[in-house]
């Protein structure tokens, strides 16, 4: 799959749990469904500029929603939790977990 690194990276994700996270040097970003964890690496690395140690991806599965008489679900979608190695620090995030 030929994705660029700006395409696998669709957006941080900041909750309470990943701010938590964040203090652990672990930050959490939702990633195009299809990537696999090596090419989630690299696009961290190329896009943050920092040294990735570990890579683990979830799968979040849609829920069933309401909304009156009509019903739906939500959309499933893929997060990556991101471990940087020691001193590595993502600028983005300085101050969201605050």
């Amino acid at each position: 799959m030929n994705l660029v690194a700006h395409d696998i990276i669709i957006r941080p994700v900041v909750t309470e749990k990943s701010s938590r996270l964040m203090e652990m040097n672990k930050y959490t970003f939702e990633v195009h469904p299809m990537a696999n964890k090596i090419e989630i690496r690299k696009a961290v690395e190329v896009v943050f500029k920092v040294k990735v140690k570990s890579v683990h991806t979830v799968k979040v599965h849609s829920k069933p929603k309401r909304m009156g008489a009509f019903l739906g679900k939500s959309r499933a979608w893929k997060k990556a939790i991101i471990t940087l190695a020691d001193g590595e620090r993502i600028q983005f995030f300085e101050g969201a977990g605050a």
